[in-house]
């Protein structure tokens, strides 16, 4: 089954949606890299061509602009007449020094707009097509800043991480993937939400995974077996706390 996957991977040119891409490459998925910068993307295209045996395209994904979203469907169709997987990693982290009480909602909007609700109306945009895969997968690329279980304990680790507008927008894509895997019970599509870990970037300096660490659990959960969970939220093979 593996050989005829088709995935698309959003925000594929770089750190953990590049190597995820490589990843799927690696066990013989078509890949679909999206990004919003042509060149950006087609050079990432090229890179991983070298680096790995296997399919890979670049296509137009801007979650800015959801006329890109239509398009691709319509290319996606044309071309494959499905869609085994979409891993929904594309996102920014905007907030910078700003807390909860003096983000301005101008950026709470630009947040949302870009983690949230591009996220869904990809989606939905997309799930006529993985709805004719026989073992369709949607991965929400989220994170454990999201957990208001785990942010809400007195003791808690995330104590540092109290960008409101980012997490939030996760929060809000955890609550997608629940009702959207409620919405498909029955049926072989499964839908998860993916913690990454701690991985190193310009934004976590202090982060302790490479990329292609932080690549593994979306790949894993964009492969599960007919057998594997959906509705769930995990790091690796651990559930995590909503």
């Amino acid at each position: 089954m593996n050989e005829s996957r088709i995935a698309l991977v959003t925000g594929g040119n770089k750190g953990i949606g590049y190597e995820i891409c490589r990843q799927l490459m690696h066990r013989g998925c078509h890949v679909l890299l999206g990004a919003r910068n042509r060149s950006e993307g087609e050079a990432a295209v090229a890179a991983l061509t070298k680096e790995e045996k296997g399919d890979i395209g670049f296509i137009t994904i801007d979650l800015n602009d959801p006329r890109t979203f239509s398009i691709a469907q319509a290319d996606i169709s044309g071309r494959f007449g499905k869609l085994d997987i979409l891993v929904n990693n594309a996102g920014v982290v905007p907030d910078g020094d700003y807390k909860v009480y003096d983000v301005p909602v101008r950026i709470l909007k630009e947040t949302f707009d870009t983690n949230f609700f591009a996220l869904v109306e990809l989606t939905q945009i997309m799930l006529p097509l993985i709805r004719k895969s026989p073992a369709g997968r949607i991965v929400n690329q989220s994170s454990i800043l999201a957990s208001l279980t785990a942010q809400s304990l007195p003791d808690s680790p995330l104590k540092q991480g109290k960008s409101f507008a980012y997490n939030a927008s996760k929060t809000a894509v955890n609550a997608f993937t629940v009702h959207l895997a409620d919405f498909l019970k029955g049926t072989p599509v499964k839908v998860n939400s993916a913690h990454p870990g701690s991985v190193r970037t310009a934004m976590n300096p202090g982060g302790n995974l490479e990329d292609f660490e932080g690549a593994r659990t979306a790949v894993a959960l964009a492969m599960l077996p007919e057998n594997g969970p959906s509705g769930g939220f995990f790091y690796l093979d651990t559930p995590l706390p909503w």
